[in-house]
């Protein structure tokens, strides 16, 4: 699946560049490095902890599997920033829990202003 992802994703860029792309381990595969290397994304999937360093027709997965085994799991997460996207999204969906999906809103002002109070209001929830 991940390159019908980024060939749409390319199509909807209008005109800019994917620099790099998170996935998590369901993504790593030889074919999946490989078609990133070719696009020149860099490629942060998250590899397997018994992933061989030989490259077996992908010089780019082995490079991070070597990689990975070199700093140790959390050095590379903290390297590539992999993780933060998760935490945006938990409190995506608390906020999404508390008030809902949908906004009664009909202008894009009002929405904004709908949305900013939702997230005010979430934020002072978690200071209780």
């Amino acid at each position: 699946m991940l390159q019908p992802l980024i060939k749409q994703a390319k199509n909807n860029s209008n005109g800019k560049k994917i620099k790099a792309v998170y996935a998590d381990g369901a993504y790593d595969s030889r074919e999946n490095f490989n078609f990133l290397d070719k696009e020149e994304i860099e490629p942060i999937i998250r590899i397997r902890k018994n992933a061989s360093t030989k490259a077996r027709g992908s010089p780019a997965r082995a490079e991070m599997v070597r990689e990975r085994k070199e700093i140790g799991y959390e050095g590379w997460k903290d390297k590539y920033r992999y993780g933060k996207r998760w935490a945006a999204e938990t409190f995506f969906s608390g906020v999404k829990r508390t008030f809902g999906e949908t906004s009664r809103a009909r202008s894009v002002d009002g929405i904004f202003q709908e949305v900013k109070l939702k997230f005010l209001f979430y934020n002072m929830l978690l200071s209780l």
